[in-house]
């Protein structure tokens, strides 16, 4: 799915056939509103399609399972992709997502297979020179994000320099970026679980504004993730696969393509079923400002545009 700004040039494209003749001016703002009204019922049977689980253990596939606390929904690892394509990001297999019942902030769960992380560099973790380095990567992440269509990211600085707990052997840090031109900042809050057989990655997406409020809640719920047996870093034995990287490439290299995956997901910080009605009003706006030029937008371009359809 195209990214908010790409999406709205391309339903404003489709709107140049109709500069020809001004439609009434009572008229236009109420079929602006019919328009949004039918995106805002196809973006709720879409929501209600999605598998949420309220309560229990979420099961991560084979590696681990998340408790879901009180306040809090659940979606397995494939209606997790459906979600995050219908937010605008690129197809990517998930094993899990919790988020809050009104989906102000989630929590996106990735294992990566890459064997067992060594853990003798947690006292190296120099956060400047890191930050060099992912400004280094920089261009390569935004040289990917421009091959799948995106705006560019960039990197502000941190918002939680890396830290590495011993006791329960996660690594987290939190990250400042904006896309494009634009002037708003977003976090990318990251925390790698490690395992025996490789690392949980966790991303925290929320707003910048938010993310002091919220970080005790998700550290809380971050406790009721648990390896399943035989998963767990404690458990590894001599001969397991062992991670061609430790902690420090853990974070300069997978802080810019974990960007550069997710994507959309840092820009759009007013989740659930808000999304596409963001977009509609922002053509109501547009068509307000411009409706001597502009007609009204037809139900079928908005259909084409639709979550449900993208997420197939």
């Amino acid at each position: 799915m195209k990214s908010p700004l790409l999406l709205l040039i391309a339903l404003l494209a489709t709107l140049v056939p109709f500069v020809s003749q001004a439609q009434d001016d009572s008229a236009a703002p109420q079929s602006y509103v019919d328009e949004e009204a039918e995106a805002q019922a196809q973006w709720d049977a879409f929501m209600d399609s999605l598998a949420w689980q309220a309560e229990g253990d979420g099961n991560l596939n084979e590696w681990a399972t998340i408790d879901i606390p009180e306040g809090f929904s659940y979606l397995n690892g494939e209606d997790a992709s459906r979600l995050m394509q219908a937010y605008g990001n690129l197809p990517s297999e998930y094993e899990g997502l919790v988020a809050t019942n009104d989906l102000n902030w989630l929590v996106l769960f990735q294992f990566d297979p890459s064997g067992y992380v060594r853990d003798d560099e947690k006292d190296e973790l120099d956060a400047d020179a890191l930050m060099d380095q992912m400004l280094e990567n920089q261009r390569l992440g935004n040289q990917y994000r421009e091959e799948q269509g995106l705006e560019p990211m960039y990197i502000d600085g941190w918002a939680m320099e890396p830290r590495y707990n011993e006791r329960t052997n996660n690594l987290e840090w939190g990250l400042l970026l904006h896309s494009g031109n634009s002037t708003e900042q977003f976090v990318n809050y990251e925390t790698k679980l490690l395992g025996r057989e490789g690392v949980m990655e966790v991303t925290l997406i929320c707003d910048m504004a938010d993310l002091q409020t919220i970080l005790p809640t998700y550290q809380d719920l971050l406790l009721g993730h648990q390896y399943k047996e035989g998963k767990s870093y404690a458990e590894y034995r001599q001969g397991d696969k062992v991670a061609e990287y430790g902690l420090t490439a853990l974070i300069a290299g997978g802080a810019i393509y974990g960007a550069a995956k997710l994507g959309l997901v840092g820009t759009i910080l007013a989740f659930g079923k808000k999304f596409l009605k963001l977009i509609i009003i922002g053509l109501v706006a547009i068509g307000a400002a411009f409706k001597k030029f502009f007609s009204r937008l037809t139900g079928r371009e908005v259909r084409e545009e639709s979550p449900d359809q993208s997420a197939q």
